[in-house]
């Protein structure tokens, strides 16, 4: 029975020995279940269940204690010396001084050369005291059995050193190992952000684990240890990449480790990762610059056409009015001509201006108290004559705070764009409250708009493709201004609309004070 529960420490340093009545195993009697175990009977219906599988870590990891070494070789140098017993009945005496080898690689194994010594002379004595003529004294009466107690003892010592050997050499393999994966975690770490800044800290705490030290951090600057910290360069031939930051007094051992096997990968993977990250802002850089290059391209295009049209409507209405013959009507009929061109590029040039603010986040609103309804009303004092609004506004609406103007020219901008699309009729215009908000809605009965389209509208210069028979004549840059200066203000907006039956336009802006009561 205590031989099955060496053999359990033997194979699996996670082996758990059960001793106990049947009834008292957690299994419920059902050995079955209890798969991949050694299930053993001893004496009185004990069991004895062991783990089986090896588990390698128990050669790399740190060695047990030393007092469980002493008494691991007695019991082994006690088991060994049992064993032998009921085995001379088969076979000479003198050759089974190789059973107690087992206990010396066992030994050896966990707690190193120096025990596996000890263990080899304990053997060496127990194999002579009990089983070798004359037995119970420490003496020899054949020298054949000199000869097998010596080899016994040189096999065993033999044994011994290279269990010790196997074990530095598994260790040494397992830190390769432990290293090689850090290597790798901080290549990932590094090439996986988007920042190599991002990424120091998790590779400290990654360094910090693995080398069970109290903290280790890393700066992409130059640093100095002091006394409570060492810095260590980390280096890429004479270009120095960053600092590794580690405990001061450090364990020679660790240090050189660290020095030697971990900071030169460290420095490769992180040069690497700042080379990266420097190309990846070239290349975001170059497609802004692509990009930038492509909006003036497009603003110029709309632009150029958006004030060729009224100046030349100007210029020809201009021209017209100095002839002689021109009636009385006629002459008002051109001058009206003018003023309404003029006022409409005097609408593009501030509508670009009003853009500009924006994307330039220069355009910060000045809040104070406002009457929706007095924003309601300058909104449609800009609107031409023919157009016709249907406005109602809920008794319960407060003022909010916002930027008068700001709003006003984004109100304004809407009711604009759905006159435009309302194809003659009515546009609809509604305010309530709603959660502490005032919800203004402007619909018109147009013909809708697409749901790709509706991801689209509020993008600057951007114009729903024209329908057979329509001239719109907007700029794009209506609904992208009123987007701005709402959100500007703490507002947001909102498109809802299904094709053919219409568009409505949603405004939320805070009242003054927030919620009401």
């Amino acid at each position: 029975m205590l031989a099955v529960a060496l053999l359990g420490l033997l194979f699996d340093a996670r082996a758990v020995v059960s001793l106990g009545p049947p009834d008292a195993i957690p299994f419920g009697g059902q050995l079955e279940a209890i798969r991949g175990s050694w299930v053993v009977r001893g004496v009185g219906g004990t069991l004895i269940v062991v783990q089986r599988g090896v588990d390698p870590m128990r050669l790399r990891g740190r060695r047990p204690p030393v007092v469980a070494g002493a008494v691991a070789a007695v019991l082994l140098v006690a088991v060994c010396t049992v064993l032998v017993y009921p085995l001379k009945q088969v076979t000479t005496v003198s050759s089974l001084g190789v059973v107690y080898l087992l206990g010396v690689v066992i030994v050896s194994a966990y707690w190193g050369l120096w025990f596996g010594v000890v263990m080899s002379v304990l053997s060496a004595a127990a194999f002579n005291f009990f089983h070798l003529p004359p037995v119970g004294r420490f003496t020899v009466a054949d020298s054949r059995n000199w000869v097998a107690l010596g080899a016994l003892l040189v096999v065993a010592v033999a044994t011994s050193s290279v269990s010790e050997l196997a074990r530095t050499r598994a260790s040494e393999a397992e830190r390769r190992r432990a290293e090689a994966d850090l290597t790798a975690d901080m290549a990932q770490l590094l090439l996986a952000r988007t920042g190599v800044e991002d990424a120091l800290v998790p590779i400290g705490r990654r360094l910090a684990a693995a080398f069970e030290l109290s903290w280790a951090s890393i700066s992409l600057r130059e640093q100095h240890g002091d006394a409570r910290r060492e810095a260590i360069a980390l280096s890429v031939g004479e270009r120095r990449v960053g600092t590794l930051l580690v405990p001061a007094a450090l364990r020679p051992s660790v240090a050189a480790r660290l020095r030697e096997r971990v900071v030169p990968a460290l420095a490769a993977v992180l040069e690497v990762a700042i080379e990266r990250e420097r190309l990846v802002a070239e290349a975001v850089e170059t497609e802004a610059l692509r990009r930038s290059d492509a909006v003036k391209t497009a603003v110029l295009r709309t632009v150029s056409h958006d004030l060729r049209s009224p100046v030349t409507a100007m210029v020809t209405a201009g021209a017209a009015v100095r002839a002689p013959e021109l009636t009385l009507a006629e002459r008002d009929e051109l001058g009206g001509m003018v003023v309404e061109e003029g006022a409409r590029l005097s609408r593009l040039i501030e509508n670009l201006l009003d853009l500009s603010r924006l994307e330039a986040q220069a355009a910060a609103p000045r809040p104070a108290e406002c009457s929706v309804e007095e924003l309601i009303d300058a909104a449609l004092v800009a609107q031409p004559s023919e157009a016709s609004f249907d406005v109602r506004i809920d008794p319960g609406v407060r003022a909010v705070r916002a930027d008068f103007v700001q709003v006003e020219r984004a109100l304004s901008n809407l009711l604009e764009n759905a006159s435009r699309y309302a194809n003659g009729g009515s546009v609809s215009v509604r305010a309530r409250p709603a959660g502490g908000r005032a919800v203004i809605r402007v619909t018109d009965r147009g013909p809708g708009i697409s749901a790709a389209e509706q991801e689209r509208v509020f993008e600057p210069f951007y114009r729903a493709p024209a329908r057979a028979g329509e001239a719109h004549t907007g700029s794009g840059l209506g609904l992208a201004i009123a987007k701005g200066f709402i959100e500007a203000n703490g507002g947001r907006i909102v498109v809802e609309s299904t094709p053919g039956q219409g568009t409505s336009f949603v405004v939320e802006l805070p009242f003054v004070g927030g919620v009401s009561a």
